[in-house]
């Protein structure tokens, strides 16, 4: 007992030692830089306002690291900008002058603010845009900061990502090396505001509150503590200017303006402006990011088709929004994933990333793609992503009496099709309630929340397979194949593929966990185009594709897989009136029942393909 007891001393003054250590070591960015504010004046005359930090100790020059933000320069008690103490450790401790900007129209910049303002057109050479406000801000840097090696590199996460990607469409060529983080791709087809032509409401009204309101981040304030009743109580999408905006907000309006994928949506897509890789791009992504997961990957392929020289680059981990930057990374919600993958993130792979190209330090040693494969939570590195070594497409068919299987249905179906009436009046809640506010869309845990709130309820509809009997893992893209019938003219497909975990699982309250693994929704009457929608013919049975996008995860034995499928996911998407009209001058008298039938028999198979992978003999 006591040599036991003198152990346990020892290994606490080593505890308290190491603490010692880390608190020395540790320097407040007070105690390392000298902070200059400036308002940089760009082609046009407009000042932005900006932040430069420069280390006060420089042993030799060191390069630019850039953030431009709407958000506001959030700062600490000090005085200091936030991230310099937390997001941006790491990169401290090498070493840069780190630039931080409030863009145009936003904060204490002038002039006028446009929400994800398009690249000016070539032909017009006194036309300004984020890029060219970007190459404005490193000329004047370079000129008027000393001790720069006259190399910069450009990063953000969400809108910030964005504002990088838009930097590198006509880079200045002091910039060597950039990290657009969940930078939105295209707002129609799968990021912040629309996913597949069906509205994001939530997201998308508490957004523009958040951003058009005034000129600092002022959050919407709801009457109503759980807002699916506030927004269920609000009817028509036509009501939010009679009642709240007043035609006073321009992206609303623009939103109700433009229900289809016309030339407003068309421009601000990112990929058609992505012809070349000029600069070395780290895209990163995070499998539960519940607002921009489409864009970092739809960056990443586009990219990819130019990439001749090997600078592009992609790291996908289990995180939400910006999780890699705001959190140790371990967990999610009551997700273990047995490791600090945000600090990983982190110390190395983008601080590595940017040593070696604005530093020439180290040696970089990533592979193309490193994305997180979670149910066995490892890294894995790829070649390229989707991967297509040891890749098998195989079909999860849905059957009657709501099994899954790899087997196609046949002649013996019990019955060809399951059914359930879908009602705007009482639609599908997409997290447990109460929901609370904007933030509980943009930044909650609802994309890894246990799925047995809705399972079971009569319009939603679950199939699953037996016991696995080994693992199944799929690394790749998911697409979902309905044969299914409306009673109405149009209407919603939520599909969400899903693990069950064990009833043998060694966390009790996890035993049964329903988790969300891929997900998607698809507004029927674009099923053939977006630009031209379409409605539908009440009770004819129709193929819908839906993809899942990608994902790298390995369902273990003892899991079931599961399928989910419904009409409605409230608030996050507007309530379809079911009916073919313009949904943002819809009447409260358009909102109607629909019976919807998802066909499982020989004849019209509905499944989703997987991209299986091949097991090593």
């Amino acid at each position: 007992c006591i040599r036991d007891r003198k152990y346990l001393i020892l290994i606490w003054v080593f505890i308290l030692l190491s603490i010692s250590v880390q608190a020395q070591t540790y320097k407040s960015p007070e105690k390392i830089f000298k902070k200059i504010e400036v308002l940089i004046p760009m082609r046009d005359g407009i000042h932005l306002n900006t932040e430069i930090y420069v280390p006060e100790n420089m042993q030799k020059p060191l390069p630019f690291l850039i953030t431009r933000t709407p958000y506001g320069l959030r700062h600490d008690k000090n005085g200091f900008h936030i991230s310099l103490s937390t997001s941006y450790r790491e990169l401290v401790e090498d070493g840069y002058i780190f630039v931080f900007q409030d863009i145009r129209g936003r904060f204490k910049s002038e002039g006028k603010f446009v929400m994800l303002r398009p690249p000016h057109k070539k032909d017009d050479p006194n036309a300004i845009d984020e890029g060219t406000d970007t190459f404005d801000t490193i000329s004047w840097l370079l000129k008027n900061i000393p001790g720069n090696n006259g190399r910069a590199g450009i990063l953000g996460i969400s809108y910030g990502g964005w504002l990088t990607v838009m930097a590198i469409i006509e880079p200045h060529p002091a910039v060597r090396a950039v990290s657009p983080q969940a930078s939105p791709a295209n707002m129609f087809i799968g990021d912040d505001f629309l996913h597949n032509g069906a509205f994001r409401l939530s997201p998308s009204f508490g957004y523009v509150a958040l951003m058009e309101t005034s000129n600092i981040v002022t959050p919407f304030r709801f009457d109503i503590y759980d807002t699916f009743e506030w927004y269920l109580e609000l009817g028509a999408l036509s009501n939010v200017n009679k009642k709240y905006f007043h035609g006073k907000m321009p992206t609303w309006n623009n939103f109700m303006s433009h229900p289809t994928y016309d030339e407003y949506w068309k421009r601000q897509q990112v990929s058609q402006y992505l012809k070349k890789v000029s600069v070395p791009t780290l895209n990163v992504a995070g499998w539960w990011d519940a607002e921009d997961f489409y864009g970092p990957m739809k960056i990443y392929e586009t990219l990819e088709k130019y990439d001749t020289d090997n600078k592009n680059y992609l790291v996908v981990g289990p995180w939400r929004h910006g999780g890699w930057a705001r959190s140790s990374g371990k967990k999610l919600g009551k997700i273990d994933f047995g490791s600090n993958t945000g600090v990983y993130f982190r110390k190395n792979v983008q601080s590595r990333w940017f040593a070696y190209f604005l530093k020439d330090k180290g040696n970089l040693n990533l592979p193309e793609a490193l994305a997180f494969q979670t149910g066995i939570n490892e890294w894995k590195s790829y070649d390229k992503w989707p991967p297509e070594k040891n890749i098998i497409e195989q079909k999860l068919y849905l059957h009657s009496n709501r099994k899954l299987s790899f087997n196609p249905p046949g002649e013996n179906e019990k019955y060809e099709f399951d059914s359930y009436i879908s009602d705007p009046a009482c639609p599908v809640p997409y997290t447990k309630r109460p929901i609370k506010g904007f933030w509980q869309g943009a930044q909650a845990l609802w994309k890894v929340e246990d799925q047995r709130f809705v399972h079971l309820r009569p319009d939603v509809l679950s199939w699953k397979t037996d016991v696995l009997k080994k693992d199944i893992t799929i690394s790749g893209r998911i697409i979902a194949h309905l044969f299914a019938s409306s009673s109405g003219t149009d209407c919603d497909w939520v599909v969400k593929l899903i693990d069950v975990y064990s009833e043998d699982y060694p966390e009790k309250e996890m035993r049964g966990y329903q988790l969300m693994i891929a997900d998607e929704v698809l507004r029927a009457k674009f099923r053939n185009s977006f630009e031209n929608p379409e409605p539908l013919t009440p009770g004819k049975i129709t193929e819908f594709v839906i993809d899942l996008n990608s994902r790298n995860h390995c369902f273990r034995k003892g899991h079931r897989i599961m399928v989910q499928i419904q009409s409605s996911w409230f608030p996050l998407i507007d309530r379809n009136p079911q009916k073919f009209v313009n949904i943002p001058e819809a009447k409260e008298k358009d909102y109607q029942k629909a019976t919807q039938r998802i066909f499982h028999s020989k004849q019209f198979p509905s499944y989703l393909k997987l991209p299986v992978v091949k097991e090593i003999e």
